[in-house]
């Protein structure tokens, strides 16, 4: 499978550059994947379009400020993104520039407040290093204080509150980068869905590598996805599972969050899972959880567009961009969102 059958053009002015004041002031896309229809709506209209009993999932992983700037004890500026702390106690990054950072290669980062040591060099500027800091609280609380919240290439405006790349119930911190369809939401949103009688669900995926990088293949299937840690817990299995007993809907709030309940569900059956996954959603692959898909728009050629194409598609979340394009939707991370009614479960 092709990897420009994924392609569409995408002006940069749609690119959103801020989040609007508004959380849940978005624009909604609404797709019924079985009829083709496609509505143009509020992101606060989500009351009207979901049913008592539906169980909404939600990634509630936060943000780690995971970019520090520095520079190497020899001279010259180095900025890391950690990614996520490993096993052994050192952590994965990416590195820029990354060619001179040898192993071995001292860098001091946040005006001193931490120390890296270059244990290993990938490919593409990741590599893996060894932290430490001589503050009593440790590693992670010196990241917290001293890092920037990471906010991904293609925004070029600074934010000028950190928290609008944080979802309003995130609580656990482990991603770098938002799960940015949860961005949406506000407080008096989410009471409305619970006054609805929609039962709310929270599992974590804690976002890595693959938000960062395009697809460098020809081929979609020669695609594959950087491991994240995913946990969803026995509340989440129990709660998807009484919306089936009644006939409701499981609503992925988010790919992120999609990928995590697909991924419990590897076996056939969805399970408590706690662990890394690396699965790659592209059409053909059957979902087993996941009856409607809330989430942003997606660049083109990435695997997250290949993913709502698997779900709905790929001709008609072509469409569905076609028309959000012509009608001026803002984009990506701080955009306008899309709500995917019911898989097509075909090819595409």
């Amino acid at each position: 499978m092709r990897l420009d059958l994924f392609d569409y053009n995408l002006p940069p002015e749609l690119i959103a550059q801020r989040p609007l004041q508004d959380r849940a002031g978005s624009r909604l896309l609404v797709v019924d994947c079985r009829s083709g229809r496609i509505e143009h709506r509020l992101f606060r209209d989500l009351p009207h379009l979901v049913e008592e009993g539906d169980c909404m999932v939600f990634n509630a992983s936060r943000v780690r400020r995971a970019r520090l700037r520095g520079e190497k004890e020899s001279g010259g500026k180095v900025e890391l993104l950690l990614l996520k702390p490993l096993e052994d106690g050192t952590w994965e990054a990416l590195a820029r520039p990354s060619r001179r950072l040898r192993p071995g290669t001292g860098v001091s980062l946040a005006s001193g407040a931490l120390r890296a040591e270059v244990l290993e060099r990938g490919e593409r500027g990741l590599v893996r290093v060894r932290l430490r800091t001589d503050h009593p609280a440790g590693v992670e609380a010196v990241i917290e204080t001293a890092g920037e919240v990471p906010l991904p290439p293609y925004i070029h405006e600074e934010l000028e509150d950190a928290e609008r790349y944080q979802t309003v119930y995130a609580d656990r911190v482990g991603s770098a980068a938002a799960p940015t369809a949860g961005l949406h939401f506000d407080l008096p949103l989410l009471d409305a869905l619970r006054g609805k009688g929609v039962e709310f669900a929270f599992l974590y995926l804690h976002v890595s590598l693959d938000t960062f990088r395009p697809l460098c293949v020809e081929e979609v299937e020669e695609h594959r996805m950087h491991a994240e840690e995913v946990e969803v817990g026995e509340k989440v299995c129990e709660a998807a599972r009484r919306a089936r007993r009644m006939g409701r809907r499981v609503i992925a709030v988010g790919t992120t969050a999609c990928r995590a309940l697909e991924s419990a569900a590897s076996t056939g059956t969805l399970r408590p899972f706690q662990g890394t996954t690396d699965l790659f959603i592209y059409p053909g692959y059957r979902f087993r959880v996941v009856d409607c898909l809330l989430t942003n728009f997606h660049l083109p050629r990435s695997s997250l567009l290949i993913m709502v194409s698997a779900f709905a598609g790929r001709e008609l979340v072509l469409e569905a961009y076609r028309q959000a394009v012509e009608r001026g939707y803002r984009f990506l991370s701080f955009g306008d969102a899309c709500l995917f009614l019911g898989s097509r479960g075909e090819d595409g």
